[in-house]
Parts: C-alpha cells; structure tokens; sequence
C-alpha cells in the first residue's frame, strides 16, 4: 500500500486545503448578514442544514457504514457527543463575536490554537516541548495578558475559541472513524436538540426562517453550505497534504479575518493589539520553525 498522501504534497490536497481556508476565512462576511438573528438560532440551522449535504457525500462515497457502527457503540457515541457539544459551543462563540463585532477577538483565537494544541499535547499526553515551543507559548500567553491589562478584562472570545477548537482537535484523534463520517455523526448528535430549538422559535413566533422575507429563510439554509463545505474539503486536502504544508496554511483564515474585521467592519486596532498580534506571529513563527525542525529530524531517521 503506498503512503505517498501521507508523504508528500498533491496538487489535489493544495486545492482542496486553499479552498477551506479561503472559504473559512471569507465567512464573517456572510456571518455579518445574520447579525440581527439570534446567535444560537444561526447555529442551530448551521447543524440543520449540514446534514443532508455531509450526507449526501458519504453516501455518492458509499462510506456509510460505518455511521451506522458508530450510532449502535455507546463508546463511540459517547465520545461523538463529546466532540458534538464541543464543536457546538465554538461555533456559537464564532457567531456571537463577528455578529458582536469582535472579529479580531476571533481572529487572535484561530492565531493561538495551534500553540493551545502544543500545551496540551504536553499537558494531557507528555509530549515534552523544545525550546521554541515553551517560548512560543509564553509568548503568547504574555499577548493574552497585554489584551488582559488594557482591556480591563480577559478576552473571553479568543480564549473560548482556543479551548474549544483545541479540544474539539483533541478528542476528535480518538474517534475512531473518518473526519467526514465524525463530521456527519456530530451534526446527527446535534440535530435533536437543534431542531427542537428551531420548533420552539416557530412556536413562539421567534423564528426568522420563515414569516421575516425570504432573504432570511435563504441565509439560514445557507448555513448548512457556509458550515459543511469547508469543513468537507479540509478533511479530504489535509489527507493529501504534509503535515508541514497543513501547519503553515493554517494561517490563511484567522488573517483573512483579521483583515476583514480592520477594514471591512473597521474593528478598532488599537495600542494593545498592536503589541499583541506581532507577539502572536513571532510566537508562531518560532512554533513554525520547531514544527518543521521536528520533521525534517524525524524525515533524517527513517
């Protein structure tokens, strides 16, 4: 069986992990046209409306048995229910700070995940950390307390996506299922209660997919598009990709958001973020180059 996917780069793989990240990055647009709905109905048809198109695609890849092993193991439902709940709360953090104007707040999040993945491969597995690594944390641990300092409170934002999308990642190795099939299992988790949400809305007269134009039906239905797309096409590009390539595009979205929030919803820089986002890229730029030393050394032994 050849491990060429696993080994190199495809013209394919960059395709698809340039689409996600674009289309990640390009989302606060579309998010921004949902600001006068409630945050928690947008994620309630964001699960919705993900469901028939992952789907669909599992079943044109007749890939679906294994959803159905998964819904028949209490082991691994439970720990779908995990990463459910966990992918859930992101999102409505997401939804609430570019609807809130907190866009950069987002953006500083998605910056400091992949150091957040760091501390807790060390935390919760032992990983030990070089040297670049436990500077770049501390870097961006001292970002974090500058924001901290001026704002006069801890950026609850950024740090919630951090923590969530960082253990969403996490828990998410152990489903022992393929992301697209973990992908549609999460949303059938969460359609119960989303969908009982939405009933609730309609019967109390709350409700903007119908009865408020039919602008708002057709962007609540296109949640389900903005939701599952990108998410499809990073599981299949990161699988075509090294994990070298993947950790520098990584960058893509929470730029594109950055710039977005600054000069599109001309969200205020200010002193603070001036001095913290340049320590969040040196901070990940040290994170970057020990990545990448960590795989060339590890290339050098096979």
């Amino acid at each position: 069986m050849t491990q060429a996917p696993e080994n190199r780069d495809t013209p394919q793989g960059l395709v698809f992990a340039l689409t996600a990240y674009g289309l990640w990055g390009f989302m606060p647009l579309y998010m921004k046209l949902l600001a006068h709905m409630p945050p928690a109905e947008i994620v309630a048809h964001r699960i919705l409306w993900s469901v028939p198109i992952a789907g669909a695609l599992l079943i044109a890849l007749g890939r679906t048995d294994s959803i159905a092993i998964a819904l028949r193991s209490p082991k691994m439902l439970a720990m779908g229910v995990v990463t459910a709940a966990l992918i859930s709360v992101n999102w409505g953090i997401y939804v609430w700070a570019i609807n809130t104007n907190h866009a950069l707040d987002a953006a500083l999040g998605y910056y400091i995940n992949p150091l957040f993945s760091v501390f807790l491969g060390a935390a919760l597995l032992g990983e030990r950390l070089s040297r670049m690594q436990v500077a770049a944390i501390a870097l961006a641990a001292a970002a974090v307390l500058v924001l901290t300092l001026d704002n006069g409170r801890v950026p609850w934002a950024a740090l919630g996506l951090t923590v969530t999308w960082g253990f969403y990642a996490f828990f998410k190795k152990w489903l022992p299922i393929g992301p697209n099939q973990g992908f549609l299992l999460e949303v059938l988790i969460l359609t119960p209660p989303a969908l009982a949400y939405i009933v609730w809305l309609t019967v109390q007269g709350g409700t903007h997919f119908t009865g408020t134009g039919a602008a708002n039906t057709w962007l609540l239905l296109g949640c389900g598009v903005v939701t599952a797309v990108p998410l499809l096409f990073y599981a299949n590009g990161a699988k075509l990709l090294r994990l070298s390539t993947i950790g520098i595009l990584q960058y893509i979205a929470p730029t594109m958001i950055m710039m977005i929030g600054v000069f599109v919803f001309e969200e205020p820089f200010g002193r603070a973020r001036m001095i913290a986002f340049p320590m969040i890229w040196a901070a990940l730029i040290l994170y970057t180059t020990s990545m990448l030393k960590q795989i060339r050394a590890a290339r050098a032994l096979r």
